[in-house]
């Protein structure tokens, strides 16, 4: 493990290049500069003749004999996996409930990005996930009705990409803060889909109410409404039961969905472009984090009791 003050100039670090539009190579310098906290610890060569990286972490009581559930857990743009690992602490609960992590990366030389190009199931980073999970199939004993995909910002928006071609393989999703570039009618798969989303009504990257920002081609959704869509993706029932969570967070379920496939929002009152419950990020940059609520650990409550339905 990196020392303390070590990870936590990464995180900084690594949110104000994800927010900002530096000159491409101050991005480059800066990250070189900081390889010994953002390396990664596997490869794998893609059947789209890519060599992509990941950080896998699996937790010192896994057990060969017994299956375990994988978490799928994606940064957000010009960004890395380190970055993802130390906000959104997925390895702290595998440690506690006994999953297994994989932090993939995603394009570019320097910070990653997850690009939304290609075709559906040949998108090359659809074809990356998928081959990853096999991968890891091949070496772990990975339980395949527990595979679960969660990311922040750009990689919410991909987790949103792997609802709509992964989803016989993925049996639930979370995306955190979700950029979403990806228009509702761009999903193939008309499987529901579980789905458990955080964002924060504060959030001057990804709008809650959706608006076009200088950072993205086309405009942002608003997040009630691609929530509502989702929901009747999964046929579930048009009226949302609300909750309140905490003082500053509502909670949205919609309920009686196909596939008992239900769909979840968790909204934070004046909460910014951030990982709830996680680590806070530069207030300026991002807005405020809430400690109101972990979003990592109702992500895994969430996706214990939505196991992979088997057609």
């Amino acid at each position: 493990m990196e020392p303390a003050s070590m990870t936590r100039r990464a995180i900084v670090l690594s949110a104000v290049l994800s927010c900002i539009g530096l000159p491409p190579l101050f991005v480059l310098v800066n990250a070189a500069s900081f390889y010994s906290v953002n390396r990664t610890n596997g490869t794998i060569v893609t059947s789209a003749g890519q060599t992509r990286e990941y950080i896998l972490y699996v937790p010192k009581s896994y057990d060969r004999t017994k299956p375990s559930p994988l978490v799928i857990s994606m940064h957000g743009a010009e960004n890395w996996p380190s970055f993802q690992m130390n906000l959104s602490q997925w390895n702290q609960l595998a440690d506690e409930r006994g999953f297994i992590v994989v932090y993939p990366a995603g394009e570019g030389g320097g910070p990653k990005t997850w690009h939304m190009r290609g075709e559906g199931t040949r998108m090359p980073n659809v074809i990356f996930i998928s081959e990853l999970i096999d991968k890891l199939e091949a070496s772990y004993n990975i339980d395949p009705a527990r595979i679960y995909a969660n990311g922040l910002s750009n990689g919410g928006g991909m987790t949103f990409a792997l609802s709509c071609t992964l989803s016989h393989r993925i049996a639930a999703f979370g995306p955190v803060a979700a950029a979403v570039t990806l228009p509702v009618d761009w999903c193939p798969d008309p499987r529901p889909a579980p789905m458990i989303a955080f964002h924060g009504t504060g959030d001057r990257f990804a709008p809650y109410n959706g608006a076009k920002v200088w950072l993205a081609p086309e405009p942002f959704p608003s997040i009630p409404e691609w929530t509502a869509n989702w929901a009747r993706r999964n046929r579930c029932s048009p009226t949302p039961v609300e909750s309140a969570a905490a003082p500053d967070v509502t909670r949205l379920e919609y309920t009686d969905c196909a596939d008992d496939a239900s769909v979840v929002l968790y909204t934070i009152n004046g909460g910014g472009h951030t990982w709830p419950g996680g680590p806070p990020l530069p207030e300026w940059l991002v807005g405020p984090t809430s400690r109101s609520i972990d979003a990592t650990s109702l992500m895994w409550a969430f996706f214990r009791q939505h196991p992979l339905r088997r057609k």
